[in-house]
């Protein structure tokens, strides 16, 4: 069997139904849209704000979308236990050395967050831009040294 070759199963594809083409056509006449009346008229339909006394549509979206900050940063998150496995002792840890890694595809991509989940045996330089306070002791605590780096900074 070849590409071209595919096809749908029997019947589970369905020609469109061509209307206003004819009594033949089995669409003919009022082509679907009954006799007389705003809906038989060319040009009807598509008015989103009358919606017959409901509150319109458009108006209900502002209720119903949220809201976006423009400003908030999104920041790669990477546990120390997640540094435990991927390097070894005196290694130095920066972005750079993250992207190499593969838990990025560039070092620009984000800033760097380094979280306190799991433990960490090794002394290791750990240069991010931001560190919570848990991940910073362990990271002490093991002998290694934290370094808050400048936004947008990469090493």
């Amino acid at each position: 069997m070849e590409l071209h070759e595919i096809k749908p199963a029997d019947g589970a594809r369905r020609s469109r139904k061509r209307v206003g083409r004819g009594i033949a056509a089995g669409g003919g006449k009022t082509a679907g849209r009954g006799t007389k009346g705003v809906g038989a008229r060319s040009g009807s339909g598509g008015k989103l704000y009358r919606e017959g006394g409901n509150l319109p549509f458009v108006r209900k979206l502002p209720f119903k979308r949220g809201f976006t900050n423009l400003r908030r940063i999104v920041y790669l998150e990477v546990n120390v236990e997640d540094i435990e496995a991927r390097f070894d002792a005196d290694a130095e840890v920066t972005p750079g050395t993250l992207a190499q890694v593969g838990f990025m595809k560039d070092a620009h991509e984000k800033p760097v967050v380094i979280l306190g989940r799991g433990e960490i045996s090794k002394a290791v330089k750990v240069c991010a831009h931001r560190f919570s306070r848990g991940a910073a002791a362990k990271i002490e605590a093991a002998g290694g040294s934290s370094r808050v780096l400048e936004p947008g900074a990469v090493e």
